[in-house]
C-alpha cells in the first residue's frame, strides 16, 4: 500500500481550502448584514423562487432537511422569511421571504463583483473553473447513486 499523496497535492484539500477562502470573504460583508453563508445561501435558493418547502430548499443546497430546518428557524427570528404549513399537504413546510428578507437581495447584490475582483481572475477564468467544478461535482454524485 502506498502513502497518502502530500495534502497540498489532493484534490479535496484544494476546493476545502478554497471553499474556506470563499467564506472568509464574504463574511464581513455577511456580517454588515447579520447573516452567516449558510443563511445567505438558503436567501438566495428563496430568491430565484420564493414559496419552497424546506425539503426543496435543502436538495438545492445539497443539504439534508434537518440541516435546513434550524437555520430557516434563525431566518424567521430575525424576520427574513416566515415558515408555513402547505394547505394541500400538511407535512409540508413552505418558506416564503418577507419584505426584508427580499430587500436583502438588492444589498448582496454586489457581493459577486466583490469577489470576482478580490480573486484577480477573469470573469472568463472564473466561469471556467466554476464549469470544471460543477462537472466534478455531478460525477461524484452520479458515481454515489451507482454505489
Amino acid at each position: 500500500m502506498s502513502a497518502p499523496w502530500p495534502l497540498d497535492d489532493q484534490l479535496c484539500f484544494a476546493l476545502y481550502a478554497a471553499n474556506m477562502a470563499m467564506q472568509r470573504t464574504y463574511k464581513p460583508m455577511l456580517d454588515q448584514l447579520g447573516l452567516t453563508y449558510p443563511q445567505y445561501l438558503a436567501l438566495h435558493v428563496l430568491w430565484e423562487e420564493d414559496g419552497r418547502t424546506i425539503g426543496a430548499i435543502a436538495q438545492r443546497l445539497g443539504l439534508e432537511s434537518s440541516t435546513v430546518t434550524p437555520l430557516i428557524k434563525r431566518l424567521e427570528a430575525s424576520g427574513q422569511v416566515t415558515r408555513e404549513r402547505d394547505p394541500q399537504d400538511e407535512r409540508q413546510v413552505r418558506v416564503r421571504l418577507t419584505t426584508a428578507g427580499a430587500a436583502l437581495r438588492e444589498q448582496c447584490g454586489c457581493m459577486g463583483e466583490e469577489i470576482i475582483a478580490r480573486s484577480g481572475m477573469a470573469i472568463e477564468e472564473l466561469q471556467a473553473l466554476r464549469g470544471e467544478v460543477r462537472a466534478l461535482r455531478q460525477a461524484l454524485e452520479q458515481s454515489e447513486a451507482k454505489a
